[in-house]
């Protein structure tokens, strides 16, 4: 994106069979604003991030958010925020598709 403009993110979603599509909307050193598309049975791991903050909001569908030691139902408006080093990871166990927004500050390197 070379410049601010209205956009629907549905529209840029990868998906795939193989596993959690991934796109990207927007990179500045200082944010990263991306897709994550998820078929029926895919997951993004728990994992945490070091030095960065990370937003999860739901556009489509439904999962779960995985959790240091728990786990939140997801659904479309609802949004998580993993501050840094916080475990987190997402879970489609839906039979439909669910995708999520993530922005991420600072970028990943």
């Amino acid at each position: 994106m070379d410049h601010p403009k209205a956009l629907r993110p549905e529209s840029l979603a990868r998906w795939s069979n193989e596993k959690m599509g991934k796109s990207t909307i927007f990179r500045s050193d200082r944010i990263m604003v991306g897709l994550n598309a998820f078929e029926p049975g895919q997951e993004h791991a728990l994992h945490a991030h070091e030095g960065m903050d990370k937003v999860y909001q739901v556009l489509e569908g439904t999962g779960t958010f995985l959790l240091e030691d728990r786990e939140e139902a997801m659904a479309p408006g609802i949004m998580l925020v993993a501050p840094e080093g916080v475990p987190h990871g997402i879970r489609n166990n839906s039979d439909g598709r669910l995708l999520v927004l993530a922005i991420l500050a600072p970028a990943p390197a």
